[in-house]
């Protein structure tokens, strides 16, 4: 299984975007219309192999309106993993009892998004593009961004590297998260295709949810240098972008 997309959900999606570009040099790829009907706008932007989505609720009703109340503000709102099968992880899941919330079907793509109330408060999603086969290639097809977003990849970001989840119990979190998802745990940090995802005490008063991304990148001293040049955020290597704390690390392309 791979990490392959993280969204962030945002007031306002314009700024956050532009201050990814700003420091990551990461371009907007893509706007998916069919999220209107989760009520959001989007954008997504490729981040090497992977990518970052930004959505902005549009109508009061919104889950992720919601989850901007909860949250307090912008923040991380969900991890969208990516697999040979998916109806298979779906079938697998649900015979387990984790309840499902949306699902596509088609040849071209496959989607389940699980309740976030049975991944510890983060919404999750395990998909399928295609016939699944080129599930771990890096530049492996992904419908989700578009059909041109390869053109659309900034020359530092090479990927994303993995994710930090906040968790009122982290090591337990871990071991629940490991069994849900097949993953190879090592203490409170599971390890999957390419990036790896960590549990973390809470950092904040709501105590879930998506609170870091590990950007792998060319040369992360460049890009804290312009995050502190646009007098952005930045406590230990970690640059505070729409409610999440970005740390870039270091990672040439394969």
């Amino acid at each position: 299984m791979r990490l392959r997309q993280i969204a962030l959900v945002a007031y306002d999606l314009k700024p956050v975007a532009a201050q990814l570009n700003a420091v990551f040099g990461l371009r907007v790829a893509f706007r998916d219309l069919a999220v209107a009907k989760y009520g959001l706008v989007n954008v997504v932007m490729p981040v090497g192999g992977e990518f970052l989505e930004i959505v902005q609720p549009m109508t009061a009703d919104a889950s992720a309106a919601r989850y901007l109340k909860r949250r307090g503000g912008d923040a991380g709102y969900m991890l969208i993993f990516q697999t040979e099968d998916a109806l298979a992880q779906r079938s697998r899941l649900s015979g387990n009892g984790i309840r499902t919330i949306a699902k596509l079907d088609t040849p071209r793509y496959t989607l389940t998004h699980f309740h976030p109330g049975d991944f510890d408060g983060v919404l999750v999603s395990i998909d399928t593009a295609g016939d699944g086969s080129d599930w771990n290639q890096r530049f492996g097809h992904w419908p989700p961004a578009g059909s041109e977003w390869c053109s659309f990849s900034g020359p530092d970001a090479v990927g994303i590297a993995g994710a930090t989840v906040q968790a009122k119990n982290p090591d337990a979190v871990a071991q629940r998260w490991a069994q849900l998802l097949e993953s190879e745990r090592c203490g409170a940090s599971l390890r999957f295709d390419g990036a790896e995802i960590k549990f973390v005490e809470p950092v904040d008063a709501d105590g879930t949810g998506v609170v870091g991304v590990e950007i792998a990148v060319r040369d992360p001293g460049a890009v804290l240098a312009r995050a502190l040049s646009l007098s952005i955020a930045v406590q230990e290597s970690a640059i505070r972008i729409g409610g999440v704390s970005f740390v870039p690390v270091e990672r040439n392309p394969a």
